[in-house]
């Protein structure tokens, strides 16, 4: 065993260092490489191979950080093994050979035993290990985080090498301790209505046709052992969580094992790990944290102004309308179908003196004999296989391939078609980039950047960065950007983008099921997730269908909405009151009707009082989507994330918080009344709706009529809140702050322009509310966010406002 620790660590004492350069710390062992590269002191990238050079290379597509080795040191152990150190965290990678007694064995066979296996089953090791390298991460004060204790690089599946051709891969995998009393959570999207993500299989890669609805992977993954892992592959990847006691990561196609470990006190400090490693969350324009109308289809310009027109005409708040997908002449002309959109400006200038902005779906597929596809096919600027073929992936032809938006040329030729054809002769605002899985599997096709086997997961990065970093190079700070994507990937965040649960049905299962689905999708480290609210895809309904249960609401005189379906409007009213608390609330499907209205006489009160309080807390949001902003983690937020000393919340999958205030309990069971809600341990709650103060650590049961969703307050909360009318595209008034006593809190309000990034050069204002439990008073610093006495503006639930 050999040390490569460059000049610096050559000539280190064993009483230990402080390391100011020569990073990373480099083992050679045999033909192995390991690489211990520091990000901040609680950030540490592992990277092993038995190829060095890869073993030294960067990080792959996502990152942005680069290495900081300030606060770490680096001693060596009496008995050889290697101590990695800072402030935040201890890394201790085990002697290069151990000792008989200390290599990881199975239980012994005589050797009659040894030998008729042998002559049947033996032969050469695998050629890949396993790799008793093991490497053990734990806090400065001694708390285990987590322990890899072998690791393999094994040839390449036959079908996978010859798929990736022209590259020599490896299957790569790290093998990890999984204590009986660990808790994982991220990872993307998996719709099978996990929470606590331990004892599944995560199948880590974008599947449309996933079981339940579309798999998107994100390998970022949090503990409740206070840590998160950062898997850095972008190749069809497993995560075996909790069998046989280990976490087992493996990947299709590697030439390294390469992983980023985060500690934290709080997941929060985790989330400003990823923030650090991947990028920051931009503020979305602020009238998108209001409401989003969609349907599949409008298909007609006349439709969309008739729609919006109504919600004026109705008095019900509106912010952004949508122009979904099948709006061109075809597939690639990157126009708009001048028989159904004969004048998209005059349409937008209507909108927008309505206060009402634009989304428009821009899909990336090209079809043979449309305006620009001999173009991009001779450049090569199509996904295509391996021999050149773009590739169209069994769909119709006038659907066509993929844009490759990998290869840069073609991505900036991407984004400057949309700004020249779309954005500023008519005036569209925001994009919806549909289809960024991509929908043709890339397995066997050819990115710009290699092969699809070998980078399987990084088209929605790419992708979504195309678009915004042209809106950002060609309007600058003066305009922000919001992207609708259906993929994500490491960093795609950083891309102005809201992403969402996909084409998933219309069903009371898939509403239970789309809740854990967000809060791990979310608990990833991208904050922005919503849902089509009651689903894209309608059940197929048999004509003799009945409810299980009698509907709470009454379709009957919506029949050409429903159809046969008649608990439909119901599950819409129960599934619309979740989307109040969603990061971003947005309405869309394959639906007749799809409007405020559309759900019967029953349901439209309903859905109005709750459209009205989105409106109503946008001074929340808003101001808790800025703290995004800061730190990276998200408003939408799972119980482990506040409530880590309470057990009782590793695993509920169908309550969580909405910024440091609300409790939230949907509905998801048809015919429901009432529901059980665990109130987490440390605080007291108040029912939202009854002012009713209850201590927490309990369960209790909730009455929850069809009008009523089940919602709690902490106790310590400050909740700002504005008028319902609708007006997010200004700085809002506030009308009311709600303060909700039995601890000390504070909650800091945000205020700014709502459109542009002048917020990132401080311009913007920020006001501090402060109750002090004890004196049942209310303070403020900062920016005044009212006019008039304290006490006109200021509601202290169960007393009267302490004014100074």
């Amino acid at each position: 065993m050999t040390y490569a620790l460059g000049a610096l660590l050559l000539a280190a004492s064993l009483s230990g260092v402080a390391i100011a350069q020569n990073v990373p710390l480099v083992l050679q062992r045999n033909g192995r490489t390991i690489s211990l590269e520091p990000y901040a002191p609680n950030i540490l990238r592992v990277t092993i191979s038995i190829d060095r050079a890869a073993a030294a290379a960067a990080p792959g597509y996502g990152f942005v950080a680069k290495p900081s080795e300030q606060g770490w040191s680096y001693t060596r152990d009496a008995m050889g093994g290697e101590i990695f150190r800072s402030a935040k965290m201890v890394v201790r990678v085990a002697p290069g050979e151990l000792a008989n007694d200390q290599i990881p064995k199975r239980m012994p066979l005589d050797a009659l035993n040894n030998q008729l296996r042998e002559t049947y089953f033996g032969g050469p090791h695998e050629e890949g290990g396993p790799h008793d390298d093991a490497l053990q991460v734990t806090t400065a004060d001694g708390r285990t985080l987590l322990h890899m204790r072998t690791w393999t690089m094994a040839p390449e599946r036959p079908d996978v090498a010859q798929a990736d051709a022209g590259a020599k891969g490896y299957r790569v995998a790290a093998t990890f301790d999984s204590p009986v009393n660990e808790h994982y959570y991220g990872l993307g999207q998996q719709q099978k209505g996990w929470m606590d993500l331990r004892d599944h299989e995560i199948r880590c890669w974008h599947d449309y046709g996933a079981l339940g609805g579309e798999n998107v992977c994100v390998p970022f993954m949090v503990s409740s052992l206070g840590y998160g892992l950062v898997w850095d592959n972008p190749s069809k990847t497993t995560i075996d969580l909790g069998f046989n006691g280990q976490n087992v990561w493996s990947s299709e196609v590697g030439n390294r094992i390469s992983y980023f470990i985060i500690a934290g006190d709080s997941t929060d400090e985790i989330y400003q790990g990823y923030r650090l490693l991947t990028g920051v969350t931009h503020m979305l324009p602020k009238t998108v944290y209001g409401y989003i109308q969609s349907k599949a289809i409008y298909p007609t310009q006349a439709q969309v102004l008739a729609v919006a027109n109504e919600y004026r005409q109705k008095n019900l708040p509106l912010g952004v309308m949508v122009v979904d997908f099948l709006n061109m002449t075809k597939q690639g002309n990157l126009d708009l179908d001048p028989a159904r959109w004969p004048d998209p400006a005059a349409m937008n200038r209507q909108l927008h003196a309505m206060g009402v902005d634009t989304l428009l779906s821009v899909w990336p597929h090209f079809s043979k004999g449309t305006l620009f596809y001999d173009m991009l096919a001779s450049k090569g600027w199509l996904v295509h296989t391996r021999d050149g073929q773009p590739d169209s992936g069994g769909f119709k032809a006038v659907i066509g391939p993929n844009i490759d938006t990998t290869n840069p040329e073609a991505a900036k030729w991407f984004w400057e078609k949309i700004r020249d054809r779309y954005i500023k002769p008519y005036g569209f605002d925001y994009l919806w980039l549909d289809e960024t899985e991509p929908d043709i599997d890339p397995a066997k096709d050819v990115f710009w950047i290699g092969s699809g086997i070998r980078f399987y997961n990084v088209y929605p990065l790419f992708h979504t960065a195309s678009v915004y970093e042209g809106f950002r190079r060609d309007f600058g700070d003066s305009r922000r950007v919001m992207i609708l994507a259906r993929a994500a990937y490491l960093g795609a965040q950083r891309n102005g983008t809201v992403f969402w649960s996909s084409d998933v049905v219309s069903t009371w299962d898939m509403l239970k099921r789309s809740i854990p689905a967000g809060l791990n999708f979310t608990a990833t480290g991208l904050p922005y997730w919503d849902t089509d609210i009651a689903g894209f895809f309608s059940p197929v309904i048999p004509p003799d269908y009945h409810a299980a249960h009698t509907p709470m609401v009454d379709g009957s005189d919506v029949r050409g909405t429903i159809g046969n379906y008649e608990d439909y409007p119901e599950l819409f009213v129960r599934w619309f009151e979740w989307g109040v608390f969603q990061p971003v609330m947005r309405v869309h499907g394959e639906r007749n009707h799809n409007e405020m209205w559309s759900y019967g006489k029953q349901a439209e009160p309903i859905l109005a009082k709750y459209l009205k309080l989105r409106y109503q807390l946008l001074p929340y949001t808003y101001s808790v989507a800025y703290r995004s902003y800061q730190t990276g983690a998200p408003y939408m937020r799972a119980l482990f994330m506040d409530f880590p000393a309470d057990p009782m919340v590793a695993n509920i999958p169908d309550e969580y918080m909405y910024g440091p205030a609300f409790l939230v309990a949907p509905v998801t069971e048809q015919g429901a009344t009432h529901r059980s809600v665990y109130l987490p341990a440390g605080c007291d709650w108040y029912n939202y709706w009854t002012h009713q103060r209850l201590h927490g650590g309990q369960t209790i049961e909730v009455n929850a009529p069809i009008d009523t969703l089940p919602l709690f307050v902490k106790a310590g909360s400050i909740v700002p809140l504005g008028p319902d009318d609708g007006s997010a595209g200004q700085m809002q008034k506030i009308v009311s702050v709600k303060v909700y006593p039995g601890a000390d809190g504070n909650f800091s309000l945000f205020q700014d322009d709502g459109k542009t990034y002048a917020y990132e050069q401080g311009k913007y204002s920020l006001t501090k509310l402060i109750w002090d439990d004890a004196a049942h008073r209310l303070t403020h610093e900062g920016a005044p966010a009212w006019h008039g006495p304290d006490a006109s503006v200021v509601t202290v639930i169960g007393g009267s406002v302490g004014v100074p």
